[in-house]
């Protein structure tokens, strides 16, 4: 395997627009890179193997800051969220403070032993979960995410639906992650959802509120694999070409920040896996303490040959294609 910082180094070199945030909206915390799945698109490298994992004092602050801050959604990620030990206790308390909170959930992780009772709690919650499934046929997903998924995911979302997850009038949301299956840009958002709804209703009975499609970003395990093959620089060029800057405006980074294990600050979750982090004036790397006193208003954003994957054709984020999410 390629070492990250070495693509981190090739993406640095790749020059692209300038960029300022505006206000937070979005604190997007990554809890730990320890999973129960080796997904071969993932961009954090996630593995059952992995120890990386945020300490209670690192919530306790993240909890700091939503009291402090107008920050409307916490979004928790990783690797598998759920299985941060301190998973439940931010979420409650970041309900309790009344913050919308995401969940990002690969679906499998329900049925893993100790989380029996993981679907019930997210619901009683009332948590909106952002539900991985690179596509609605198992060879596909057993391909890219390991044998036994499709048919576990399958599972896990007839079990969220009858907890009225994905039901129109329930409040609770379920949306659904499209990934490529290789260097390719994601088909248009709307004609797959429709794809998606005929496929997994006509055969399961599955429903869902929306179906997210996002781009693969050519870093990590993911830009590895495309080193390895010979195809990082046609996959960043084919980003490059699509590229389009009225796409600028909406890319994530300008109202979200993401905070990786240790507390430290990141434009976004791909900054963090590259290992480009947002510093101050002196140089010096930003954490969460820092947000409980400064906004961080107007800081320029660090940019890299990676970005074009947020901007090519109808771009990409973690809420989806940025065009169909303006409109």
């Amino acid at each position: 395997m390629v070492p990250n910082n070495s693509i981190s180094l090739m993406l640095r070199r790749i020059a692209f627009p300038p960029l300022a945030r505006r206000r937070i909206d979005t604190l997007q915390v990554n809890v730990g890179y320890r999973c129960n799945q080796s997904c071969v698109h993932c961009h954090v490298g996630a593995s059952p193997h992995r120890t990386e994992e945020m300490s209670g004092e690192t919530v306790d602050l993240v909890l700091a800051v939503l009291a402090r801050r107008p920050i409307a959604t916490l979004d928790i990620t990783g690797g598998a969220p759920e299985l941060n030990p301190h998973f439940r206790r931010l979420v409650r308390a970041a309900r309790d403070l009344g913050v919308r909170v995401i969940d990002r959930c690969n679906l499998t992780i329900l049925e893993l032993a100790g989380q029996e009772d993981l679907a019930e709690f997210l619901a009683a919650e009332e948590v909106e979960i952002v539900a991985s499934l690179p596509c609605y046929l198992a060879d596909n997903v057993d391909r890219q995410r390991g044998r036994g998924v499709f048919e576990g995911s399958i599972r896990s979302l007839k079990r969220l639906n009858a907890l009225g997850y994905g039901r129109e009038g329930s409040g609770h949301i379920l949306n659904l992650v499209y990934n490529p299956q290789g260097p390719s840009l994601p088909p248009p958002q709307e004609a797959l959802e429709a794809d998606y709804r005929r496929e997994l209703g006509d055969k399961f009975g599955i429903v869902f509120n929306r179906l997210f499609t996002l781009a693969n970003m050519p870093i990590q395990r993911f830009g590895s694999t495309l080193i390895s093959k010979g195809e990082f620089d046609r996959y960043v060029g084919l980003l490059r070409a699509a590229h389009r800057d009225d796409n600028l405006d909406s890319v994530m980074c300008r109202d979200l920040v993401s905070v990786d294990w240790r507390g430290y600050l990141y434009d976004c979750d791909f900054n963090q896996m590259l290992d480009l982090p947002l510093t101050g004036l002196d140089g010096a790397r930003r954490r969460l303490e820092d947000l409980l006193n400064d906004d961080l208003d107007h800081n320029p954003i660090q940019v890299a040959g990676h970005c074009y994957g947020c901007t090519a054709g109808q771009g990409s984020s973690c809420g989806g294609a940025l065009k169909e999410a303006a409109e």
